[in-house]
């Protein structure tokens, strides 16, 4: 069987679990990148000793990520947060595969805000980038994370831009909360 993947990306807020979840209704297995590495952040042994020795053995207390101190520290230093990705993102990608592996569909999904920065692009067959207007991804993100403006925003500005992702993207969603998804979906999947 031609297996078919597909990357799905979007800055915070775009609404890529929403264009996921219409893509699991209509039968097609997502991974979920962001899922898979907080849980890989807690279950991969090697993973855990390597973050251990760039952030302190104190990152973990009693076998549990202190995720609120590693945000802190990560997204306050641009030079911290690359090498963290770079133990993460490798972790990712081996993981994804191991799971498209065992899929019997035709076509695959993946879910990741980092396709582009972790280089993940180069496992898809084409990549679908979400849209939404930044005004719309902030206050969604603020709703759903309880964060603050400036919070989603240093997020933000550790994410290639909305413009460098649609120039380098194969396929655009818009998710401004006027367009209908799912037209553009089902007109995506006609190409698969």
């Amino acid at each position: 069987m031609n297996v078919k993947k597909i990357g799905i990306t979007g800055g915070i807020g775009s609404g890529k679990s929403v264009v996921s979840d219409l893509l699991r209704l209509q039968g097609v297995p997502v991974y979920n990148a962001d899922t898979a590495s907080k849980s890989l952040l807690v279950t991969d042994e090697k993973l855990i000793s390597s973050l251990k020795v760039l952030l302190g053995e104190d990152i973990y207390q009693g076998g549990v990520l202190d995720k609120k101190r590693m945000a802190s520290l990560i997204f306050s230093d641009k030079e911290l947060l690359e090498k963290v990705n770079a133990l993460i993102h490798p972790a990712v990608i081996a993981d994804f595969e191991r799971w498209a592996n065992r899929q019997k569909a035709s076509l695959l999904a993946c879910e990741s805000a980092l396709i582009f920065e972790s280089k993940m692009n180069s496992l898809f067959d084409a990549v679908v980038m979400v849209y939404a207007p930044e005004s719309v991804r902030l206050r969604r993100a603020m709703l759903r994370d309880m964060a603050t403006e400036e919070q989603v925003k240093a997020r933000i500005q550790n994410q290639l831009s909305d413009e460098v992702k649609k120039s380098i993207s194969d396929y655009v969603i818009v998710n401004d909360d006027k367009q209908a998804l799912l037209p553009q979906l089902k007109e995506l999947l006609a190409r698969f």
